[in-house]
């Protein structure tokens, strides 16, 4: 007789065909989550680098700022508006040069921890798919020699069939599931790393702009 995968599947237990149901489900869901993450993290990390290069060379913050393009799409926009706005704040309500560098600092800290959580989003699905798919697909596995033993020798194949299944399609899930997520938690560091970096470099920008406006007033 032929066991393929369909056949195995018709002939199962209504308990390794759920099991079978939860791993393909979960494998689709992570493969979605996968690709996502693929086209989302690699556009984040381009922006980030593009837009830290022309932030660079603008002549100063408010050209600097309108050069990242007012794209909410990239990472280094979330941080700016973070900067932007506790920059405008603090000068508008006169406040001590030291004391608006300060908040501008904390300003652009949050920023950079909250365009982390938002690329980190979702990736905790594939973390339960690669800690939880092998357990399931382990039962499954279990189940099937479990209902061999109580069958004949002539039917102890289908039941060892399921079993070997169950187990290849947990394994089928939680490996591609693993190697995605610590890729990812990669580029996360490196878009981190690039943040970080932004932020110093924009703080630095407050800084010269400060120091720009006490000169003038010191000349008056």
């Amino acid at each position: 007789m032929d066991y393929n995968i369909f056949s195995v599947f018709a002939s199962a237990s209504l308990v390794a065909q759920l099991i079978m149901v939860i791993l393909i489900a979960l494998s689709i869901l992570s493969w979605t989550v996968i690709i996502g993450k693929i086209v989302t993290l690699s556009a984040a990390e381009r922006k980030a680098t593009a837009g830290i290069i022309r932030f660079t060379d603008a002549p100063d913050l408010r050209q600097a700022v309108q050069s990242l393009g007012g794209d909410p799409s990239s990472p280094l926009y979330g941080v700016a508006q973070h900067g932007v706005r506790e920059f405008n704040d603090g000068k508008e309500a006169g406040a001590d040069e030291s004391v608006v560098v300060e908040t501008v600092r904390r300003a652009l800290n949050q920023g950079v921890g909250l365009e982390i959580d938002r690329l980190h989003k979702h990736l905790s699905i594939l973390a339960t798919a690669a800690n939880t798919a092998p357990f399931i697909g382990l039962f499954g596995t279990v189940w099937g020699i479990m209902t061999s033993f109580h069958a004949s020798l002539a039917t102890v194949a289908p039941g060892i069939s399921e079993a070997l299944i169950a187990t290849a399609i947990g394994l089928g899930v939680a490996v591609p599931a693993t190697i995605a997520y610590n890729m990812f938690l990669g580029k996360l560091d490196s878009i981190e790393t690039r943040l970080i970096n932004f932020a110093g470099i924009f703080l630095n920008r407050v800084q010269r702009e400060v120091n720009v406006h006490r000169s003038r007033g010191g000349d008056r």
